[in-house]
């Protein structure tokens, strides 16, 4: 991991907190000794993170080419990443964004006369494109992609809304008195 001062990260987080942070920015199942070399720990030090991390539900186990391996937990990014989105919009802000998305998809069929992401991606295969239009159409595909996952978990949070709300209110009920 490159820093810009390598003392700064071994003196500012203990090895524990590197891994983590490692961790966070993993985009693939990686072997637990390319995690450990990448926080500046032992094998030893990172293993056992990773298995705490593991009970915890934040990472998965796998492996990678025969060797034990460690992964975001899938379902605990998306749960988390529904939870920052109800936190941090209230209920008409998640609809106008899901609108805003929307019009982005609609613009996007509009644009290029397609009904869905399935028809475009139709398209490249039944008909004649330059490299240049391949491009753009692949940067299209992405993009819309990405429209279509906000999408979704912008509907998920809207379902969970009330839920999630309620739920991460403290409670104000009166204390219980015990005799």
């Amino acid at each position: 991991m490159a820093e810009s001062n390598p003392g700064s990260w071994t003196d500012s987080m203990s090895g524990r907190e590197r891994v983590r942070h490692v961790v966070e920015l993993l985009d693939e199942p990686t072997p637990v000794q390319k995690i450990a070399d990448r926080a500046d720990v032992s094998r030893a030090t990172a293993d056992d993170e990773l298995k705490r991390l593991q009970s915890d539900d934040w990472v998965t186990e796998t492996t990678v080419d025969g060797t034990k391996a460690y992964d975001l937990n899938p379902v605990r990014m998306l749960f988390d990443e529904l939870t920052d989105l109800i936190e941090g919009h209230s209920r008409e802000e998640l609809e106008s964004q899901l609108t805003e998305l929307k019009e982005e998809q609609e613009e996007l069929a509009t644009e290029y006369g397609v009904s869905s992401l399935e028809k475009f991606r139709e398209q490249l295969a039944d008909e004649e494109f330059s490299a240049e239009e391949l491009r753009e159409r692949r940067n299209v595909i992405t993009t819309w992609e990405a429209i279509n996952t906000e999408l979704r978990l912008v509907r998920h949070a809207l379902q969970l809304y009330d839920d999630v709300v309620e739920l991460s209110s403290p409670r104000t009920d009166p204390p219980s008195k015990l005799v």
